[in-house]
């Protein structure tokens, strides 16, 4: 990594979608960032963005890398395309940025959590909720009190993609969206000791899923998912402590049933921000590294598994690999 900041960090993405466009959109607003490349198999995706951004488009990741040119790759692909990009970006000795679901499994994240600390590489994955302004005011008013109840929601539609109502390419709804919640949950109450989850199953993704999840600080705790609805219903956590109810999302804060804050919506920029600044050499707030989120995904994979095998799950040794390492 430089010792000096670079003058411009120059940028390769891999995947053109939905999120990788947000991301392109962030990064081409900064006066320090370069947009170099842009790969993805759909050529018409690719040429579309990598035209927006004035930069060359590629038809695959290996064609960006061996360009050459990048001091940093953003991978935005699709829960199943996971590995191989993390892989090849760190084999060029790139810091990289990926965006969540890690992977549809446990064990890429962990080959790829490996590799990352072998080479001692930044990374940062795409959790922006943690660069919520009302996450910290969430936090800063639970300081000293005990969390009791946790109830997570993600009561949503299904995605305009394609593959995601298959779960052997998304992950399903846990995995892929409700991962979110999961992730405050770990941030507002702690690690999860067990978790049982039962599914209302159909053929491929669960219309629906309700768990039940115990941390190991002796807090009780559930999660609802569905994508039964036709517009995003409610996505967040509920947590209740002695004194105090506080209902957060991506938009807001409710303290004991009253709106305290409304957020700034600058966690999509900040989270892009500190990375450049990562990757420049400058000090960053990388609240996410690629480590961090693999407990987070740990748990998503956990509650996942205990729907399908319709039994609960226990943390302790679940998947346990380089998490330990």
């Amino acid at each position: 990594m430089p010792t000096m900041p670079l003058e411009k960090a120059r940028i390769g993405l891999i995947g053109a979608g939905n999120v990788a466009a947000r991301h392109a959109d962030v990064l081409s607003g900064f006066p320090d960032v370069r947009i170099v490349g842009i790969a993805d198999p759909d050529s018409h995706k690719a040429e579309a963005l990598a035209s927006k951004h004035g930069a060359p488009a590629y038809g695959g990741h290996a064609d960006l890398l061996d360009a050459g040119g990048l001091d940093a790759v953003y991978v935005c692909v699709p829960p199943f395309a996971h590995g191989n990009p993390e892989l090849d970006s760190l084999s060029c000795n790139l810091p990289i940025f990926v965006e969540k679901p890690l992977a549809l499994d446990l064990a890429t994240g962990e080959k790829i959590a490996a590799e990352l600390a072998r080479r001692g590489l930044p990374s940062a994955v795409g959790h922006h909720w943690r660069y919520l302004d009302v996450l910290a005011e969430a936090a800063d008013r639970l300081a000293g009190r005990e969390v009791r109840l946790a109830l997570g929601h993600w009561l949503d539609k299904v995605p305009p993609v394609g593959w995601w109502l298959d779960p052997e390419l998304s992950g399903g709804q846990i995995v892929e969206q409700a991962v979110h919640v999961l992730d405050l949950a770990r941030v507002l109450v702690g690690e999860v000791a067990m978790v049982h989850a039962v599914p209302a199953a159909r053929e491929g993704v669960d219309w629906a899923t309700a768990a039940v999840l115990r941390f190991e600080s002796g807090a009780a705790g559930m999660l609802a998912t569905t994508c039964l609805l036709e517009h995003k219903h409610r996505a967040g956590l509920e947590v209740h402590a002695e004194g105090i109810a506080l209902e957060i999302g991506e938009t807001r804060l409710v303290v004991n049933g009253e709106v305290v804050r409304e957020d700034s919506g600058a966690a999509k920029q900040a989270v892009d921000r500190e990375f450049v600044n990562a990757v420049r050499g400058e000090r960053a707030d990388i609240r996410v590294p690629y480590e961090e989120a693999l407990r987070t995904h740990r748990l998503a994979l956990a509650v996942a598994e205990s729907a399908r095998r319709g039994e609960p799950v226990t943390l302790d040794g679940f998947g346990k690999g380089a998490l330990d390492g």
